[in-house]
């Protein structure tokens, strides 16, 4: 599906579901379906869900700050990739960061 090539090609590029509708040739709310079909959610629930995987990485194997990590990820704030994080992952990132390294120094 190209609207799912897109958002793993350029998961930090700011995206609307009319945006994605459009470049796939459908109306948005064709798209919505058929993307909920094929990735069990909608695409900007995906591309949220992407996003914070991305900065998942960095923030156990990094020193980076967090507002270095959302810019690269495709969030504008701290603040926006913190809410988007706790939604998605249950805990904020720096939270996620000390559980990593909590973990890595117990191996």
């Amino acid at each position: 599906m190209a609207a799912l090539t897109a958002l793993h090609r350029e998961p930090a590029r700011p995206r609307t579901v009319a945006e994605l509708a459009r470049a796939c040739s459908v109306s948005r709310s064709t798209l919505a379906a058929r993307f909920t079909s094929a990735a069990g959610q909608g695409p900007l629930e995906y591309l949220t869900r992407r996003r914070v995987e991305l900065a998942a990485r960095p923030l156990r194997e990094t020193d980076a700050t967090l507002a270095i990590i959302a810019r690269t990820v495709g969030y504008g704030s701290e603040s926006a990739l913190s809410v988007a994080f706790k939604r998605v992952m249950g805990i904020v990132p720096g939270d996620h960061r000390r559980r990593a390294r909590e973990t890595d120094g117990a191996h």
